[in-house]
């Protein structure tokens, strides 16, 4: 019952922490141009993919790859949630863009497969990147994605 109890507030603690820097990101503003970089970086599956992006080569890029840009980046800029005052043309909305599209768009094979992918794999990956990034922009601006990059 006393780890349980402890669990709880450590659980309760994060929530906290993470609901300040979701607030905090909801007022940082980020352009269009800026976010497709952003999600290009987030959702690229290897080192020669980002350094190509860097170096704008990004028409030899995989369609698959290109593909999952461009639809993140749609649900980034139309989808309903995506068009509230906090997540319209903010941190905070580039980060849910790429969340929302693990969880609302990308086809997967079945329920376990988006699970594994969401909590263990590629979803994982890109999620906690496109975090890292957000945290680095609300820091340092644009720079940020330059130095990632």
């Amino acid at each position: 019952m006393r780890e349980a109890h402890k669990l709880l507030g450590i659980s309760n603690l994060l929530a906290n922490e993470m609901e300040e820097v979701f607030n905090r990101w909801s007022r940082v503003k980020i352009t269009d141009k800026y976010l497709k970089q952003l999600i290009q970086v987030a959702v690229a599956p290897n080192p020669e993919t980002l350094e190509a992006v860097r170096k704008g080569e990004e028409d030899g890029l995989s369609t698959l790859y290109q593909n999952t840009v461009e639809q993140v980046l749609e649900y980034a800029l139309s989808c309903p949630t995506q068009q509230m005052e906090t997540t319209k043309g903010t941190l905070f909305g580039a980060y849910n863009a790429v969340t929302g599209y693990h969880q609302n768009l990308r086809n997967y094979k079945d329920d376990e497969s988006k699970f594994k992918s969401i909590i263990y794999g590629t979803g994982l990956k890109h999620n906690q990147t496109a975090f890292d990034l957000c945290m680095a922009f609300a820091k340092m601006g644009a720079d940020a994605l330059n130095r990632r990059i």
